[in-house]
């Protein structure tokens, strides 16, 4: 089984700062939601490919781990690693380091359900997942 990983670089913009000048806590979230969409786009498994094969895929918990800050014009990689799981789930790991420093500012994991067209919660996985799993080497 292998690892699937994408790491996507974000400049850090002055509208994202807080009064003690940092990367507002809340905004360390949507650098996780950056680095997901990277992936899927990579690996094939984007929301719109979620949506046309008739599934939408809600966040039901998001964990964040905060180790330091990043401010206004940092540059952040955000490494995103496929957690394979036989649940019916998505489950990302994330970490976010400083470019330029190589320190970890914050780590943390989301996971997903998937839903079907009529919104209904999905106990098993998807046809167009497990295919897309077997497609990747991941079952």
């Amino acid at each position: 089984m292998k690892t699937l990983r994408h790491e996507t670089e974000v400049v850090v913009r002055f509208s994202e700062v807080d009064s003690l000048h940092i990367v507002w806590h809340g905004h360390y979230v949507r650098y996780f939601e950056d680095a997901r969409e990277a992936f899927g786009l990579k690996y094939g498994i984007h929301y719109l490919d979620v949506q046309k094969a008739g599934y939408s895929t809600p966040i039901v918990k998001v964990q964040c781990d905060y180790k330091r800050s990043l401010k206004y014009g940092d540059t952040a990689l955000v490494d995103a690693t496929f957690v394979n799981s036989e649940a019916a789930k998505l489950i990302f790991a994330f970490t976010i380091r400083n470019k330029e420093t190589k320190e970890v500012i914050a780590t943390g994991e989301t996971v997903q359900v998937f839903l079907d067209a009529n919104k209904e919660l999905c106990l098993t996985n998807p046809p167009f997942f497990s295919a897309w799993k077997k497609s990747n080497s991941i079952e």
